[in-house]
This record gives structure tokens, sequence and C-alpha cells, in this order.
């Protein structure tokens, strides 16, 4: 990309890279503001592209949650490789060095992390079961069981300018996990290196062909076509989201829309925190951060900084010298701290909001008119040094609760106490973050509590988490990511949550042998096989129901005696008959919960050599009925699920485990975990 030859950036649609019909709008280095692209999407038929995806994704659908978590892993693996092609493009957004491994490293790592998340929390299935089956008759013939399934539309991602890499990858993991196509629409000022990135994953030949497009440009007439199996995600202004989720089709097919829109999130200095506590310094080092990070063109930036009255002179004196050190430049110099905003038409934004946000608040650090620079031209490219606005009045101001400038400002408020400092949180009317810094669980507890309705992630900063900390704006694969109101009411990632944004709840009701056919578990109910002890026969020849019951086993009085002794394990209900019969729920000494559960293994385990290879622990123990000296107790043990690893030579397999006493009274009740081989010997 050079001034003389700016690169059109393509789309990918349909299987094939294509240039828009026109010419397309001029994308400029947002640091020396040289043109290094042209943008458009012209002569692009949306509506084939929606068909397109629609009907590919029987492809993805075909695959296990495992397969596709295993395309993330090795898709995360292939842009590793090409990552510094992607820093070396990163400097022309204006994003230094630093703020590319928060975008690329972190986009990467998303990846990896949903691989990881879908194989381990996800079985090794097409459908995901969810929750306990529901018995709906005393007889146990009709039940119901709720189940996830990937819709069958495409999920359209619209995307903001600040993450190339990160806002396309932090979308695309959950998406893909779940077995939808996806349909990316860059920001246009970045989109540049969301093409590098997109023409990679492209080919490295991964993906099944139609799992990912690609617009660079308008997207047309595109979400006059979506349905009521699309997804459709936002990120950018609050005004463009409601104009967008306002869409006809959208409104009339309830198609699901996911935004996140402006946040005026807010840092929090706890009453405890004054000046020389390592929480003061904390709070000064993370604002510094949020607000020169992407040069705080981030939407979890802090924008309002809550201080206690009689603090905010030294706040603003700290972050005087702060910001003072942190050198505004060219991003790929090595004396740049802090590099340019997107453009200069975004800097021009960010100057006009200062202005409104100055008829409630005066300027105390940095001139956003005077631009000083440690390389670069302040002319030609989009710099601007960081801008520290002081409310006094917070409580009887409207615009700093209302207007963001997205770009290195922040305003410090005092508060005098701390239920104002909570109650000012809540007038930026809901946010996508928010942190408090305090050593006072106190104050820890009564933030939170007040603060967390209106705010989708709350960091709580003390010297006990400075190291370990991953700070005020960061979000992270395995956490939500969206806040309520103004934030734009969504969630994005949060785990395996992100996953079943992109598919379809559903009660199914029915007898338990159809229900076990849908869902691939066995219930109680359903058809069992009871041949070859269960426990050899490897997954090639184990299926769901087989099972053993067992033979029986007397508890004696010697054996609560001797398990108490053995174990350390000498609660007075198991030796002493008095106290043991005071006790409202038990008529005597009774057996500890587990020797029950060890007697049960005894009883259940095939002890040679095979395709068992070890059991790695129980899920959902709970203990019935009492059981008392005399007692005599069996097991059923029923295969209830089935897990192939893929690229292991095992699986995991869960069994339905039941401990009933010579009543027929079940005593225990779990499911026991084991590892067996595929194949055996």
């Amino acid at each position: 990309m050079t001034a003389q030859t700016p690169y059109r950036l393509k789309s990918y649609i349909c299987g094939e890279w294509k240039e828009g019909s026109r010419n397309g709008a001029e994308l400029r280095d947002a640091g020396t503001g040289t043109v290094i692209a042209t943008i458009d999407s012209g002569g692009i038929d949306m509506a084939e592209a929606l068909a397109y995806g629609r009907a590919a994704g029987s492809r993805l659908r075909a695959m296990t949650f495992h397969e596709r978590a295993t395309i993330l892993k090795e898709l995360g693996k292939a842009l590793t490789e090409a990552k510094a092609e992607f820093h070396a493009l990163s400097l022309a957004t204006g994003a230094t060095p630093r703020d590319g491994l928060v975008d690329i490293e972190g986009g990467i790592h998303t990846l990896f992390s949903y691989s990881g998340q879908g194989r381990r929390e996800l079985p090794n299935t097409r459908t995901l079961v969810e929750g306990n089956v529901e018995p709906l008759s005393k007889d146990g013939s009709f039940s119901a069981q709720h189940i996830l399934t990937p819709l069958q539309g495409v999920a359209v991602h619209i995307n903001a300018f600040n993450f190339p890499t990160w806002g396309m990858l932090e979308k695309l993991a959950p998406t893909l996990l779940a077995g939808m196509p996806a349909i990316i629409k860059p920001a246009s000022q970045t989109a540049y290196l969301t093409e590098l990135v997109v023409q990679r994953i492209i080919a490295s030949g991964l993906l099944p062909e139609g799992a990912l497009q690609l617009i660079c440009g308008s997207t047309g007439d595109l979400l006059d076509h979506v349905t009521g199996q699309d997804v459709v995600t936002f990120t950018g202004s609050a005004s463009t989201g409601r104009m967008l989720k306002a869409s006809k089709a959208i409104v009339d097919n309830s198609v699901r829309f996911t935004m996140e829109a402006d946040s005026l999130n807010a840092c929090v200095l706890g009453p405890d925190a004054v000046a020389g506590t390592p929480e003061f310094d904390l709070f000064i080092k993370e604002i510094t951060r949020e607000m020169t990070v992407k040069a705080g063109q981030k939407c979890t930036a802090i924008r309002r900084a809550f201080v206690p009255r009689g603090q905010e002179q030294a706040v603003i004196a700290a972050l005087g010298a702060a910001l003072a050190k942190m050198g505004v430049g060219l991003p790929g110099d090595e004396a740049t701290r802090m590099g340019a905003l997107a453009s200069l038409a975004q800097r021009d934004e960010v100057r006009a909001r200062i202005r409104d946000l100055q008829s409630d608040a005066e300027i105390v650090v940095g001139n956003p008119d005077a631009v000083s620079v440690v390389s670069g031209d302040p002319d030609a490219g989009a710099f601007l040094n960081p801008v520290v606005l002081y409310c006094d009045r917070p409580d009887a101001a409207r615009a700093v609760h209302d207007v963001e400038a997205f770009g290195p400002v922040s305003t410090v408020m005092p508060y005098d106490d701390l239920d104002e400092a909570i109650a000012l949180t809540q007038r930026g009317k809901g946010s996508l973050a928010a942190s408090v810094f305090t050593d006072s669980p106190e104050v820890a507890e009564a933030a939170v509590i007040g603060m967390a309705p209106y705010h989708g992630r709350i960091l709580l900063g003390n010297r006990a988490s400075a190291k370990s900390s991953t700070g005020h704006g960061a979000p992270l694969p395995n956490l939500v990511h969206g806040g309520p109101g103004r934030a734009g009411g969504g969630e994005e990632m949060g785990g395996i949550r992100g996953v079943k944004h992109f598919m379809q709840r559903t009660a199914v009701q029915g007898a338990p042998k159809l229900l076990s056919a849908v869902t691939g578990r066995w219930l109680p109910g359903a058809p069992t096989r009871s041949d070859v002890h269960p426990f050899r026969k490897s997954l090639a020849e184990l299926r769901v129901g087989d099972q053993i019951v067992t033979a029986t086993r007397t508890v004696t009085m010697e054996d609560i005696e001797h398990f108490a002794t053995f174990t350390g394990d000498t609660f007075y209900a198991h030796l002493d008959e008095a106290a043991a019969k005071a006790n409202p729920f038990f008529d005597g000494r009774v057996a500890h919960g587990y020797l029950i559960v060890s007697f049960a293994a005894g009883l259940f385990v095939q002890p040679d050599p095979g395709p068992v290879l070890a059991n790695y622990g129980v899920d959902t123990l709970r203990f019935l009925t009492p059981v008392y000296p005399g007692d005599t107790l069996g097991v059923t043990l029923t295969c209830k699920e089935i897990n192939p690893r893929v690229g292991a030579e095992h699986g995991e397999v869960r069994w339905d485990c039941v401990v009933a006493n010579q009543k027929g009274e079940p005593v225990a009740q779990y499911d026991v975990l084991t590892m067996v081989a595929k194949t055996w010997p």
C-alpha cells in the first residue's frame, strides 16, 4: 500500500474476492495522512451473499462442537504465523505496537480461548443439551428436555473502526463454534487490516467454503433481506445502532440484534483510597492507561473519574504528571507512547465533543487545539494530546453524563459520600465497564451492589491484585462483554454464553426413548442393554444405555467404625448413637456418604486392565436416604453419554449411578466420569 498506488480493498463474497464497481472512498494512514487504500462495495448482490451463506451453513452444522473448536485452534495458529504482517499494517491505523497487541494478539487469543472452552465444556455432538430432564408424568413415561441447535441463517457482524482484528475475531469465534456462518462488515477507516486478516483466514483453507464472507464498504440493502434465522450484531454509535435495530426486516422478522454502543464508563476512587495509598496510585495508572491505549478509542475507556471531595487536586496533579510522559507521535516511533486517532475526521469529532463537555467542565490538563508531538506532522496526522477536564458539580451537570468524546479524554468529578458516587455512575444510563479502587471490603460490597444493575462488568482494584489484574478496560473471552441501557443492552462472549446467542433453545417433550434418541443422552425410562460388563467395552463397542445391575453388599457397624478410623472422619453421627438420634435427620448412627460411594465403586468396577483408563471425577453427587448398619446396597450403573475426543485415542463417558438400599430406595445418585479408549486392545 503506497500513496502512488493505493490498494483497492476487495470483498469476499460467494467464494470470490470482488472489487467494488465504483472508484471508492480514500482511506488514509492515520499518522501520515497519505492515501493507502480505497474502499467500495458497489455491485455486490447482498441478497445473494446471504443466500450463499445460509446454504453453506449446512457444512458447519454437520460438524460437532469439538470439530469446530479444533478449527478455531488451527485458525489461531495460522494467524499467529502471520501476525508480523498484521502488526506492520496496524501502524497505519494509528495504533502503536502496544495497541497492536491488544487488537491482534487479543483477537487471536480469543480464538484459542473459545477452542479450549469448546473442547472442555461442550460435548462432541451437534446438539447441546441444557439443564436437567423435566419429568412431566408420575410414571416417567413423559418428560421434557431443553436443547440448543444452531440457527440456520447467517450472523451479520457490523464492527467498529477501533479494533479491526479483535472486533472481528471476538464475534467470529463463538459464531463458528455454534455452527453458524458469518458475514463480516468492518468499519471503513481501518477495513484494510480486517481484509488482510480475512485473506489469511481464507488462504488457510481451514473453514468450510461459505463459513466466512467479508464486505468492504457499505452494506447496501443487506439488512433488507435478513430473516428470523439470521443474527445481526453491531458495534458503534448508539444513534446508528438504533437506526439499524429499527430496520423493517429486523423488526418484522424478529431478527436477533445485539448492540454494543456508546458507553460513559466510570472509575471510582474509594473514600479510603486517599493520596499516598497504593489504591490511589493504581487509580492514576489505570486512568492514564485507559486514556492513552488506542488513543482512548476504546468502548471501555474511562470517560468519568469520580474522586472523594478533597482529593480532586491531588488526582489532577498526578494525572497531569503521568500524561506528560505519554509522548504523542507516529505509532512506529520508539519515543511514541500514544499514537494517532483513526482519522482527521475522528479528531474533529473528538474536539467537538470536548467543546460540548466544556459546558459543564473546564480543561485542567492538555490543550485539544494545540498538538505537541514527538514525531510526525501534527497537521497531517490525526494527533491529539490527552485532555483532562474537571467538573465541580457533577450532580447538577448534564453534558459530562451524556457526551462521549471517543478519544484520550476523561473528566474528573468529586463526590461527597459513596452513595453519591454510586448515583453518579448511574447517570451514564448504562455502561460496558466500571472500576472501583478500594482496599475496603465494605466499600467494594456497597459499590458493586449499587453499580451492577447499570454495568456489564465491574473491576475491583486494590494492592493485592495489582500485579495480576487485567485492568479496567480489557474484555476477556470468558467474561461477558456488553452493558445495559445506553451501552446497547447486548452481550458478547462470556464463554459458552456467547455461543448460545447463535443457537435456538427448544423444549422437546416426549417419551424417554425418543428424547434419548434426540439428545444422545440416556435418561431414566429409555432403553437399556445388559450383556458384557460395560467397563469391558471400548468406545467402538459401548452404547448409550449399556447397563449393569450389581450384586449387593450389607453395611455393618464395623464398616462404619473402620472407615471413621481409617479416614479420620469421626463426625458424631457416625460414632455417637445418642447424638445421632438427637439429629433431626437420623434415627441413629449412619454410614458416611463417602463410604457409600466407595462401596458402590467396589460393586460396579471391573478390576482387570481394559478400555476404562481412568476415573476423573463425579458430578451432581447427592445423598438421598440415610444408610444404617444392616442396610444392603446395590448399584445400577448406566452409560449416560459418550464424547469421543477429536485427535485423541480416548473419549469421555458419563455414567448414571444410582445406589439403592434393600427397599429399593435411592440412597445416593451421581454421575461417574471416566476416560475410555476408542478401541481395545
